[in-house]
């Protein structure tokens, strides 16, 4: 086993194909910034791109956080239409190395995935949470919409109704509701390295890198349709009307101020 780190990501290279990128920014509740997920998406590239990775697992420093949405400090100086619509490319197109990543991605939620932090859960092809996890949909408590193709995979997840329902209603969804909707896989209650991880993965472990690699293709051969790309336009659209929205500045005051009283 060997491990390297890169900023706010660190990478783990394990025997037989597997690869653990874990987001490194612990004092700030593993907060999505842009650097961050420019890392990441390098990150998932440079895995993908050895031959031998057959898997890739994903998740946050810590035991609190899987992701606290993006960072609000970090985008505080994205205020117009435009420069919205240039940072919701960005981010969308860091966490398409994900979603187009040639090999499987788990995500391993480890605490709670809220806005952005939900948006990357489901950007992956599987997921794994732990017991105390929680899933947020929660962008309308600041004014604002998915941004980065998140609203998109949430629906091909666990179906319109029930997605419009956790983004309209801010929902925090628990590990064994996300289980039950399927917005999970497995619970994995004994930590990363316990044994219900440890069987949820074992198979993919036994299956040779270049047959998880044909399956991942075969799948994202049917995702990748032009209705999906339309789709993410029509979420962006969205996003960019309601971030530069006074609502969502006002939001984002309110949120700063508590912060500082904490």
């Amino acid at each position: 086993m060997s491990e390297r780190s890169d900023g706010s990501i660190s990478l783990d290279v394990r025997d037989g194909g597997e690869r653990w990128i874990t987001l490194e920014r612990r004092n700030k509740h593993n907060a999505l910034s842009r650097s961050l997920l420019a890392e990441l998406a390098n990150a998932v590239n440079v895995a993908a791109g050895d031959a031998t990775t057959g898997f890739i697992v994903v998740r946050g420093a810590g035991e609190r956080y899987f992701a606290a949405g993006g960072d609000i400090v970090d985008l505080a100086d994205v205020r117009t239409p435009q420069q919205t619509e240039a940072m919701a490319l960005e981010l969308t197109a860091a966490l398409d190395a994900l979603r187009r990543c040639v090999v499987p991605l788990v995500a391993y939620v480890n605490g709670d995935a809220l806005g952005g932090g939900a948006e990357l859960a489901v950007a992956c092809d599987m997921r794994a949470a732990a017991t105390h996890a929680r899933i947020g949909f929660i962008h309308g408590r600041l004014a604002i919409t998915p941004a980065w193709g998140g609203a998109t995979d949430l629906v091909d997840l666990v179906g319109s109704s029930r997605a419009l329902r956790m983004m309209a209603r801010s929902e925090l969804v628990d590990a064994q509701s996300a289980l039950e909707m399927g917005l999970v896989d497995v619970i994995a209650g004994d930590g990363a390295h316990g044994a219900a991880m440890s069987t949820f993965l074992q198979p993919l472990r036994e299956t040779p890198p270049r047959v998880l690699r044909a399956m991942k293709a075969q799948v994202a051969a049917v995702k990748r349709s032009r209705s999906y790309r339309a789709r993410q336009a029509i979420e962006r659209r969205h996003f960019i009307e309601t971030w530069v929205d006074a609502d969502h500045w006002k939001a984002v005051e309110r949120f700063l101020a508590r912060g500082e009283k904490t």
